[in-house]
């Protein structure tokens, strides 16, 4: 399957602008750069290369466009929606690119290279004396190029927003292999269309992000965490306008976690411990945390959960007493993800509806999967303080796993109807990459996808750069040789 074939062999062109060692070709060599975490695709590819600067970037972008091959850029390859998985071309690996270019306490910026992992960001601004709040479960793999190509979220987008709210400026390769430099660490700058928004969440379609002024905040000093029990996500959901309104920016995390989710982690995640003595129909997960070191957070925290068990919104409550503790509840809600592979088929989906539909949504695309699926079960986890629901399913016990996989289309229909009659979106925080292109063109307002259809024509007119992906809007040539989403 091979999207353009090459109108000559531009591998040794590669050699010899980025080194002989690192233009990878061997299969064995190749192969962790073409399957998509999930296994759901599996592409190909003529070679991987590993540029070691944003000009052997640049001449890379330059020798496939000339021969009109073809790229793929990936970051750390952790994505789920299958946008890194190549068919054909080039894949374009920016690990190499993983320095720290400058830190500026008194701006609260740094700039950093798209191949630094999201972990190593961290540490750099701790070091510093500073905090950069994005923070995923694969912090210890994901790269920060492909965190701000796919606008990632993670569990502190409730009181620092996304990907996107933490970039001021970016450094760009574009499809023509020219290179935008907008490394700018201005909050205020009226010059003309604001340009990195193009790039931020485009997933490589339009230009191939190489470096980035970030964000840095002041270190959180204190911190309260706290597992309570809940009968209903509208109970959760009342119970997030509270801590809300009564503790603004302090509401770092607010995340949800049903029974059947919360019994998965205790079963197959190491080192995982019950937080409560009884089981109960839902669980949320709150944190509070300021730069001041003499808030007593706890305190806080504990007065207005009182007032809630009290008055019957909650059902019992756990506060942290150590860092350590703090540690152990987060391990529950970091370790969901992975642990539902334990139990078969899950077929996942990644949406947002308004935070005030969060639990109608939950409620309505509950009962509506299960009346398709007996059996069926359910897991919807997630940022319910910034409206983003994981609506995961797994199988039922014993079915045949290829089987329910099968179901995808039937159940993103089912879903994704709910979410759009609550105004909402189908592509949260994990982006469209093929798993969701088809499903976009069904849903966006048309006259959005014609105007994305125009800015892809436009910034890669030869459709080279991870061509077939987000929005179908190449030649049938290319489409016809993509997989379409999964059905």
């Amino acid at each position: 399957m091979t999207i353009h074939a090459p109108k000559r062999d531009i591998l040794p062109d590669l050699a010899a602008a980025i080194g002989e060692k690192h233009v990878l070709s061997a299969e064995t060599d190749m192969a962790p750069y073409l399957v998509e975490e999930r296994g759901l695709y599996r592409g190909e590819a003529l070679a991987v290369a590993r540029p070691g600067s944003t000009e052997e970037v640049a001449e890379v972008v330059r020798i496939c466009a000339r021969a009109g091959v073809p790229i793929v850029a990936q970051s750390g390859n952790t994505g789920l929606v299958g946008g890194g998985v190549p068919f054909g071309g080039i894949v374009l690996s920016l690990a190499r690119l993983d320095r720290v270019r400058a830190v500026d306490p008194v701006n609260a910026t740094m700039t950093v290279e798209a191949g630094c992992i999201l972990a190593r960001v961290q540490e750099a601004a701790d070091a510093a004396g500073a905090f950069f709040p994005l923070s995923l479960g694969s912090e210890g793999s994901c790269r920060i190029g492909g965190n701000l190509a796919t606008n990632a979220g993670g569990t502190a987008v409730l009181r620092y927003g996304n990907a996107r709210e933490l970039t001021l400026g970016l450094e760009v390769v574009l499809a023509d292999g020219r290179i935008w430099n907008g490394l700018k660490g201005l909050r205020k700058d009226n010059t003309g269309y604001d340009l990195k928004h193009l790039f931020i969440g485009s997933e490589g379609t339009l230009g191939i992000i190489t470096a980035a002024v970030l964000k840095l905040f002041p270190k959180p000093r204190l911190r309260a965490t706290a597992f309570v029990a809940v009968d209903t996500p509208h109970a959760a959901l009342t119970l997030f306008e509270r801590l809300r309104a009564a503790h603004g920016d302090q509401l770092t995390a607010f995340e949800y976690i049903p029974r059947f989710g919360l019994e998965m982690v205790l079963r197959h995640a190491p080192g995982a411990v019950r937080p409560l003595e009884s089981e109960y129909p839902g669980y949320a997960l709150i944190e509070l945390s300021s730069p001041q070191d003499h808030a007593d957070l706890a305190e806080a925290l504990e007065t207005i959960l009182g007032a809630a068990l009290e008055d019957g919104l909650i059902q019992d409550a756990t506060i942290a007493a150590s860092e350590a503790q703090a540690n152990a509840l987060w391990h529950l809600r970091e370790s969901l993800s992975e642990v539902q592979r334990q139990e078969g088929g899950s077929i996942k989906h990644d949406v947002a509806v308004p935070v005030s539909r969060v639990a109608d949504f939950i409620d309505a695309a509950s009962a509506a999967c299960e009346a398709a699926m007996p059996g069926l079960r359910v897991c919807a986890f997630g940022h319910v303080g910034d409206g983003n629901v994981h609506f995961n399913l797994s199988q039922p016990v014993g079915m045949d796993k290829a089987a329910f996989i099968a179901e995808w289309g039937r159940f993103n229909r089912i879903i994704h109807d709910i979410v759009h009659e609550m105004g909402g979106s189908i592509a949260a925080e994990h982006g469209v990459g093929l798993i969701k292109r088809d499903e976009l063109v069904h849903y966006k307002d048309p006259v959005a996808i014609d105007l994305m259809r125009a800015v892809k024509a436009a910034l890669d007119p030869q459709g080279i750069l991870n061509p077939g992906k987000v929005v179908p809007s190449a030649g049938p040539e290319i489409l016809d040789a993509i997989p379409r989403a999964v059905r």
